[in-house]
């Protein structure tokens, strides 16, 4: 009891603050850190799961080991890392012009799919019939104007109607599945809907076959990264994104700017199918996209949205996909090892965002701050 007969209110024993403000290299740091935890989790995780099947696991030092190997023991393996990372860094690239304007757009593995659905059907129909420079062109203008078709039907809808673009997008993914279900049955009527590889409608090679396709999303990294920041519609996307009623206030046209940015996304997301299709598969399935578009949503949130810094985040979920699944190759164990193991190392990754925006506060530290501040 205090003098004017009230409890005194104990401090808590641990409560939170929001930070104002934290420098770019300390928040990376911090991801580091938790993705250096979630590794040391997965390997010890992973050790005694192979020690209880195995009856001659090795030491736990196997399991890094074997997880390095899966993106780099071999020329073939490091080339099939960087071809996936840019594949994936592309359909990441294409989600963030939508997501920098708070446009929710969860359809990129349906544009994706789409995108690979068009270049296929141009080289289904017209492979061996024109040069084969002609075909590829009209193979990656098929699938642009598939994936931006793709794109804009929700944008219409949030434009003219406010629907959910959330909803609506995620919905056209399995339209998408459909649609490709449905061309496979009408192009492979002898029911096995496998229509195998095309031999028309593949892109040249440089040095090798992965070396264009990484070229190409590089130079469309660096393009997109100056669209963003250093252009009108960057600036627009931005406003949009940040205030609808300032954005309105400045004379920036709301509906068309989503019209416009859902149209360029749904366009990039139809040319990484291009490069699936032209440079990777040369087929279509029900799986051509791999459930890359909703990876590239991960990579694109943990890249905040910046073009440059997402060149980083694709690697790492790449590097996390080969590894894992050399893994779960080398020691004969269960296929869905290697999910368990990315989702691991995610979590603690996503979790780190909460040290990076709120800190932490122990009973008495800040008095103890306060004392130290009267010192000086």
């Amino acid at each position: 009891m205090n003098g004017t007969g009230r409890k005194d209110r104990r401090e808590p024993l641990i409560h939170l603050s929001k930070r104002d403000i934290i420098s770019p290299w300390k928040a990376w740091g911090i991801r580091g850190i938790a993705m250096f935890l979630g590794l040391v989790v997965c390997g010890i995780a992973a050790f005694l799961l192979i020690e209880k099947l195995q009856q001659n696991p090795g030491k736990i030092g196997d399991f890094y080991y074997t997880f390095i190997r899966g993106s780099f023991s071999t020329s073939r393996k490091l080339w099939k890392f960087l071809k996936n990372t840019a594949i994936l860094l592309c359909i990441s690239l294409a989600l963030t012009p939508a997501f920098r304007m708070r446009f929710w757009n969860t359809g990129g593995e349906g544009q994706t799919l789409v995108g690979v659905l068009a270049s296929i059907a141009v080289a289904f129909y017209f492979g061996g019939k024109i040069p084969e420079w002609l075909l590829l062109i009209l193979m990656l203008a098929a699938a642009l104007m598939a994936g931006a078709v793709w794109g804009v039907i929700p944008a219409l809808f949030k434009a003219k109607w406010g629907t959910n673009e959330t909803l609506f997008t995620l919905m056209m993914n399995y339209v998408a599945t459909y649609l490709v279900s449905y061309f496979l049955v009408v192009w492979v009527p002898n029911g096995s809907s496998s229509l195998g590889k095309l031999k028309f409608g593949k892109l040249p090679q440089i040095y090798n076959e992965h070396l264009l396709i990484i070229l190409i999303v590089l130079l469309l990294t660096g393009g997109l990264f100056v669209y963003l920041n250093y252009t009108k519609h960057g600036y627009e996307i931005s406003v949009v994104g940040e205030s609808v009623r300032t954005a309105k206030y400045i004379g920036i046209n709301e509906r068309k700017v989503i019209i416009r940015t859902m149209i360029l996304s749904g366009a990039l997301c139809g040319l990484a199918g291009y490069l699936i299709a032209a440079g990777a598969d040369q087929t279509v399935t029900t799986n051509s996209a791999g459930g890359q578009g909703f990876t590239g949503i991960l990579v694109a949130w943990l890249g905040k949205f910046n073009p440059l810094m997402m060149i980083l985040t694709s690697a790492l979920i790449q590097l996390l996909n080969q590894g894992a699944g050399q893994i779960s190759q080398d020691f004969s164990v269960n296929n869905s090892l290697p999910n368990v193991i990315v989702g691991i190392v995610l979590f603690f990754i996503i979790g780190s965002e909460f040290f990076i925006h709120y800190e932490i506060h122990f009973r008495g530290s800040g008095e103890k701050k306060a004392k130290g501040g009267r010192l000086k």
